[in-house]
């Protein structure tokens, strides 16, 4: 093998591949020797005999549809139980209760339009004040020489 590759970068799973492989050639490597030397062939596998493989468990299509029904069934017995208790009836409002709802409405909005009605203009007093604080300042821009504040 002329490119090795850097055994530090495998994994543990490839590591344990790359013995088996080595041990199996190492096997292979004797028993061609052993034949070379003038010995006895010896039959394959037989040191390993291969135990018959196990038998998996097969489920036939009509169990398979049998059992997801009797877990469907458990299902919806167990959701049965677990359910709410039955809705009760509808409630309905009362002709006084929504006349009153009504009322309180109307009354409500009919502060918040007051409100806006408002006049949102100064009182004279408070007008007054603000043209004597506008002639002062102009007094006092003429005095220094300017026509403009």
């Amino acid at each position: 093998m002329t490119n090795l590759t850097n055994l530090s970068s495998l994994t543990t799973s490839q590591l344990n591949r790359i013995i088996v492989i080595k041990q199996e050639i190492e096997k292979l490597q004797s028993q061609i020797a052993s034949i070379a030397d003038g010995g006895e062939i010896p039959s394959p596998f037989a040191g390993d005999a291969l135990a018959p493989a196990k038998r998996k468990y097969h489920m036939t299509a009509a169990h398979k549809r049998k059992l997801i029904k009797a877990l469907v069934r458990a299902r919806r017995i167990r959701w049965a139980k677990a359910s709410k208790p039955a809705k009760k009836g509808k409630r309905r409002l009362s002709a006084a209760g929504r006349a009153a709802i009504i009322a309180a409405t109307k009354a409500r909005w009919a502060k918040v339009k007051a409100a806006r009605k408002k006049d949102r203009r100064s009182s004279p007093a408070v007008r007054a004040k603000l043209a004597a604080a506008a002639r002062a300042r102009w007094a006092k821009v003429k005095a220094e020489g300017k026509t403009t504040l």
